[in-house]
């Protein structure tokens, strides 16, 4: 489920919560291939456009997030374009991948997608009636689940940015003083309350949409129960899904969500955490410093030059201290030894002239 995105930069926090739906792109064309960004690209990579990092998890996007999770849980090759928010697909939104030189717009369509070119169908081994249950829950979490949230951000920008620590000059990319662009983007957020009315969530009341978010968790809860996973001991799609919409509900927490989680779905919980233990390594490194490939081993290997660099740098500081105090201690002895000098009182030549007859 998604909805138009704007193409203002001032809103682009917004196409964090939003897609367009539409056919898939036709990438078959040998007579005019489409433009990609990434023109150096390394064959079977998929480089995934998204958003900034954010400080309390990997993205404020269910959708960007729900195609990153995927590439973790398949184990393809895929890094990041730390593009600055500057580029959108075709469709105008994020996020998008090219791979070899093509571009797939959509999460779902990118999922299913690459799911065919490199034969990792997560829901494979399920059953028929698995397969129906997961398309169904899948569409009530992009479909209804997710405008919950939506409506959330929408009605209170200002509480959205403190929770989600949100650096909005950074997200955006922009110049303009940090209060020009929070004012610019609490506006333009707010004028986004006309889409979760126009989906009809959003004529409701506060107390009845938040109601229809926890009847939700509840549904998941009660058919997770106690298993690992949503369908045994192995993720699957759906657990994928789930907990990228999850996320959003509980690290970007709002009214009683997050304690409603801890006390009535307590499974989902543990499931999260079960999910970020198993493919997100990296979460509190990636929520530290924000940058955008931290799985990838160069940068672990850069990571560990810089700190072998750093520890260089500190002995080496060690021991120019060592040797400035050296230097300093020498010269105040040569110095103390000059004043003793200088205090010695001389003998009055008359004195020693009188000494001497």
């Amino acid at each position: 489920m998604t909805s138009t995105e704007t193409e203002t930069t001032s809103n682009s926090a917004d196409q964090a919560n939003t897609e367009t739906k539409g056919d898939i792109p036709s990438t078959q064309s040998a007579r005019s291939p489409p433009s990609v960004h990434k023109t150096d690209y390394e064959k079977d990579t998929v480089y995934l456009y998204q958003f900034v990092r954010c400080p309390v998890l990997p993205s404020l996007s269910p959708f960007c997030l729900k195609v990153e999770t995927w590439l973790r849980m398949t184990g393809l090759k895929y890094e990041n374009v730390d593009h600055r928010l500057k580029f959108k697909s075709k469709k105008g939104q994020l996020p998008f991948v090219e791979l070899n030189g093509v571009e797939i717009a959509d999460s779902d369509i990118i999922i299913s997608e690459l799911s065919k070119q490199f034969d990792k169908d997560l829901d494979e081994d399920l059953t028929v009636d698995q397969k129906n249950i997961s398309h169904a829950f899948n569409s009530m979490l992009n479909n209804h689940t997710s405008w919950v949230m939506r409506w959330w951000r929408y009605s209170h920008p200002g509480q959205f940015l403190k929770t989600a620590q949100l650096d909005v000059k950074q997200a955006v990319n922009s110049a303009l003083p940090k209060s020009i662009i929070q004012f610019f983007f609490k506006m333009s957020f707010r004028s986004n309350i006309k889409k979760a009315v126009g989906h009809g969530l959003g004529r409701h009341s506060r107390e009845e949409i938040l109601q229809f978010g926890k009847d939700d968790l509840k549904v998941l809860s009660e058919y997770l129960q106690d298993k690992p996973f949503f369908f045994g001991n192995e993720p699957h799609l759906l657990d994928c899904v789930a907990f990228s919409h999850l996320c959003q509900f509980y690290f970007v927490s709002f009214g009683d969500m997050k304690e409603y989680m801890d006390s009535d779905c307590a499974n989902l919980v543990s499931f999260l955490e079960r999910m970020k233990e198993r493919y997100w390594p990296d979460w509190e490194e990636m929520t530290g410093s924000l940058e955008l490939n931290t799985h990838l081993p160069k940068k672990k290997l850069e990571k560990e030059e810089e700190e072998k660099e750093k520890k260089e740098n500190e002995i080496d500081t060690e021991e120019k201290d060592k040797e400035g105090k050296k230097d300093i201690e020498e010269k105040e002895k040569e110095e103390k030894l000059t004043d003793i000098k200088e205090e010695t009182p001389k003998e009055n030549p008359k004195e020693e002239s009188e000494k001497k007859e």
